[in-house]
């Protein structure tokens, strides 16, 4: 199966049946720390990057973190930030172990800042200060730092990671976000909120400056042959509720799809959480795909549910959360798991990659992983 990783992986984006279910798992974060504390397993220790680790295990490689740094950011690398008008840096320092970014964004209007720190004892990046937490009297400088804002994607970058990673992979850019996943970004959830009801014309203003940027991203991305583009935006009708995605991420959505369509691409959106509420408008909107849907009790929905309420040409990730990899143990467990997901699955195979639904917890045992790829060998071809 390791051998035509990359006819099926096509196969899926053409809706057509590879023969067995393709798994591309997501271990991004739990080799980071594996290997950063010095504790890879002896089956792993000539493995310096999360690809050797997924190459060794003999598993398929669909992924838009293959390429990206844990400690800089959730997601990104392959798109670059021009600034005309905004003085931007980022400076790092040490704060014992962990690694802190302060990011400064100086306007005609005024100076911001946002602080991340990467948390070495958990290999997490975390946001202690977002960019503006008092949002009334910051907006005129974050709408300077939006006019001022474009991008440039880094084509030759991405050919040299596709290469890296070989022509049996998919490299996604997983570069962009919503306009709302933006706000989140900026102001956090919270103030996000106030601001879409306290003054929505604004918001609509700061919003429509992002697409704008981002469409192009995206452009530039299909142009140069990129097969598949992800939206990073922790999709949760929590916080993504059908009524604001309907207002505030529609346009984007609607619009990035047609563009990779244009082009013979796909456009995804990273999900995350509870996604039944949201399906049948992501699905009318024409995107692709979902990376990560995650069942009950992590999500609301199951796996085969969710290919019944979207289009019969929509992929999606998923099947393994920290659920299943802290609470099945043993072999037998793991088994018998993956045996009664592949039969529920099967009819979709030609539309459904296994993979964690969002990442692979820190605490995994090593054993754990193995019986999960021994188990796919297993029923692939259930």
């Amino acid at each position: 199966m390791g051998n035509n990783e990359i006819s099926a992986l096509r196969k899926i984006l053409n809706r057509e049946d590879p023969g067995y279910i393709v798994n591309a798992p997501n271990y991004w974060q739990w080799f980071a720390h594996q290997k950063n504390h010095g504790i890879l397993p002896d089956e792993l220790g000539e493995c310096n990057t999360q690809l050797d680790m997924i190459n060794t295990l003999g598993l398929d490689v669909f992924s838009r973190n293959v390429y990206c740094n844990e400690q800089d950011y959730w997601f990104g690398g392959l798109l670059e930030d021009h600034w005309n008008g905004t003085e931007y840096s980022a400076v790092k320092k040490m704060d014992g172990n962990d690694l802190v970014t302060i990011k400064r964004y100086k306007t005609k209007k005024g100076e911001l800042t946002e602080r991340l720190r990467y948390i070495f004892s958990e290999s997490t990046l975390v946001q202690e200060k977002y960019l503006s937490d008092d949002t009334k009297e910051n907006l005129d400088i974050l709408e300077e730092i939006l006019k001022s804002r474009s991008y440039s994607f880094l084509s030759s970058k991405y050919k040299k990671e596709q290469k890296k990673a070989g022509n049996k992979a998919i490299v996604v850019a997983g570069e962009v976000c919503s306009p709302l996943k933006m706000l989140h970004i900026f102001l956090g959830p919270v103030e996000s909120t106030y601001l879409l009801t306290d003054d929505e014309p604004r918001a609509l203003t700061l919003m429509a400056l992002h697409e704008k940027n981002q469409l192009d991203a995206v452009r530039q991305m299909v142009a140069t042959g990129v097969p598949v583009v992800m939206a990073m935006d922790n999709l949760d009708s929590q916080f993504h509720p059908p009524y604001y995605i309907e207002k505030y991420s529609a346009s984007f959505y609607r619009k990035a799809s047609e563009i990779c369509h244009e082009h013979g691409a796909s456009f995804f959106i990273h999900a995350c959480g509870n996604q039944k509420d949201n399906l049948k408008l992501i699905s009318d909107l024409g995107v692709d795909g979902l990376e990560g849907c995650a069942f009950p009790p992590v999500g609301d929905v199951e796996l085969d549910e969710v290919m019944k309420l979207t289009h019969d040409r929509f992929i999606i990730t998923g099947g393994i959360t920290a659920i299943e990899t802290s609470t099945l143990k043993n072999r037998e467990e793991i088994f018998s798991f993956t045996r009664e997901l592949f039969k529920r699955m099967k009819p979709f195979r030609n539309r459904f990659i296994y993979s964690a639904s969002c990442n692979t917890a820190i605490d995994t045992d090593w054993e754990t992983i193995r019986h999960f790829r021994d188990a796919w060998q297993e029923y692939a071809g259930i």
